[in-house]
């Protein structure tokens, strides 16, 4: 089961997660950060640095913010080609 971004990481994109991620499966959008759901390796590094607590297991992502399930996978098929968020 996949991680997945959501709201609070909107206008934040601290990149905190992108350091710490072994298979840097995170990417950057326009305005927030996506794990690439075939790519995420379930590991779990990167939720617990997140200073806006807005990375969640897919089946653990709060009901408010279900959507943004879809709207992480909707990012990939939009946007074929794009590089992972490069580290600092």
């Amino acid at each position: 089961m996949p991680y997945v971004i959501v709201e609070p990481c909107i206008n934040v994109k601290d990149k905190a997660c992108v350091e710490v991620c072994p298979v840097d499966c995170i990417y950057e959008g326009d305005t927030q950060l996506f794990i690439h759901p075939d790519e995420c390796i379930d590991c779990g590094a990167c939720e617990p640095v997140c200073p806006v607590k807005a990375i969640f297991a897919e089946d653990e992502t709060p009901d408010q913010w279900k959507s943004f399930i879809e709207l992480n996978k909707k990012f990939f098929t939009d946007h074929p080609g794009v590089k992972p968020a490069t580290k600092s």
